[in-house]
């Protein structure tokens, strides 16, 4: 007995290896999943939930949402420049804090009071949590992990990420919802948080990565204003964050009229909407496994290109259009959501190329790719409450397309560096050919 645990023990970590899953941040990963799937319980309902809660109107809701974003947005850059110099463990501490405390006065005090003004204070503040939290996550691995796996590595990051906001989070909220409630399902976010949150700082506080990755003397001031420079020292990292910002600006658009299309004017309903989102993430996870994978082998920059940009052009449009035509046939939403979803992953290289366009800036590049997942969270939204107006949803849909296809254009000046190609023992041509 005690030969086949050793055994056991020992195809164990070859079995992560060959998975690209780096083993000392294994745990870290579980409780990145957990702290997603609870942060995006709400992502299905949010909108509606604070129109009837004190927002008073969607545009009222709408401007919450935003307003998160840009917290959120605020978040996702300072958890890159931040990590360098107080390092990735304690950002993320500081990330689940904030979560946490600001979902109870949310929860406990805003809600009830259906203050507006309250609502958007303690909502909007809670933004800083998930970025820092997820985001510094991302910093420690790559801070950690091999070179010639950061394709894999940086795949199970967005398996985990998009695995909870907003996949299984919805399927819980789906669940939970018409038992105990609306509002009652967002206290089962927040112990799901909390539960994730330990987890993962537990699980991962020896692992290579978590401490000052800065140079001694380099001053938070110093960092922050680093982060923002390199974009303009280095054009191609900040072209790269436009590019991330792209990626996912549409998906947060589409979260804020797509409720009303499928679950009211299609007659789906909230549960229907919120299994569309389900299926959509579904896809999506396991997309990023897949395509981190292959962009190690196929080029990061073509796996970009042609699945990342030009694929979520036409699955947009597919997304909306489509169930248009067909009218009350689900399975055809459900099929569309699952292609929008496999599109979104072809973006996974991006965090590959933005951690090695700028070679020696590793973190400031990452706070820059950062700061372009969260301007995601309220230019998409702010697209919608600025022409949904004036040409309607259809209308929206073909803008975000047209954003995919100049994202699709720009990938080809996202060059790596020959000597930082040679570094990561890749062919230089695969890294910088388009």
């Amino acid at each position: 007995m005690s030969a086949q645990l050793a055994a056991n023990s020992s195809t164990r970590p070859a079995l992560l290896d060959r998975l690209g899953l780096p083993r000392p941040l294994a745990w870290g990963f579980v409780g990145l999943l957990l702290f997603m799937v609870g942060d995006g319980v709400e992502s299905g309902y949010i909108a509606p939930f604070l129109a009837s809660h004190g927002a008073g109107t969607e545009t009222n809701a709408a401007v919450i949402i935003t307003a998160y974003g840009l917290v959120v947005t605020l978040g996702s850059w300072l958890a890159g420049a931040l990590s360098d110099v107080l390092g990735p463990r304690r950002v993320m501490l500081f990330g689940l804090a904030i979560w946490a405390v600001f979902e109870v006065l949310f929860l406990a005090i805003a809600v009830p009071s259906q203050n507006y003004t309250l609502i958007l204070l303690c909502y909007g503040i809670r933004g800083f949590g998930y970025p820092l939290f997820a985001y510094g996550f991302l910093v420690w691995i790559l801070a950690g992990s091999p070179a010639n796996r950061l394709g894999s590595a940086v795949g199970w990051f967005y398996f985990a990420f998009t695995g909870g906001l907003p996949t299984l989070g919805s399927l819980l909220a789906s669940g939970t919802e018409p038992v105990i409630g609306e509002y009652m399902t967002l206290w089962v976010s927040l112990i799901t948080v909390i539960a994730g949150g330990v987890i993962c700082l537990i699980g991962i506080r020896k692992a290579k990565g978590g401490g000052r990755l800065a140079a001694p003397g380099v001053t938070a001031r110093q960092s922050i204003i680093s982060s923002v420079s390199i974009a303009v020292k280095i054009p191609r990292v900040g072209l790269g964050c436009l590019i991330r910002v792209v990626n996912t600006a549409p998906q947060f658009g589409f979260l804020v009229f797509l409720p009303t299309v499928f679950g009211t004017q299609l007659g789906f309903g909230t549960a229907g909407w919120l299994q569309l989102i389900f299926t959509m993430g579904f896809a999506n996870i396991f997309a990023n496994l897949f395509f981190g994978v292959l962009s190690d082998k196929l080029g990061w920059h073509r796996t970009l290109r042609w699945f990342g940009c030009i694929g979520s052009a036409a699955s947009s449009l597919c997304f909306y259009f489509v169930p248009q035509i067909t009218g009350s046939q689900y399975w055809v939403a459900v099929v569309c959501a699952a292609f929008y979803g496999v599109t979104l992953a072809g973006f996974t290289p991006i965090s590959v190329l933005m951690s090695l366009m700028a070679p020696g800036q590793k973190g400031n590049s990452v706070a820059l790719l950062n700061l372009g997942a969260g301007a995601a969270t309220f230019v998409g939204p702010l697209i919608v409450a600025v022409f949904i107006g004036l040409i309607g949803p259809g209308g929206v849909t073909i803008i975000f397309a047209a954003l995919y296809v100049a994202a699709g254009v720009a990938v080809r000046w996202l060059q790596i560096p020959e000597t930082e190609a040679d570094k990561n023992d890749t062919r230089a041509s695969e890294l910088v050919g388009v």
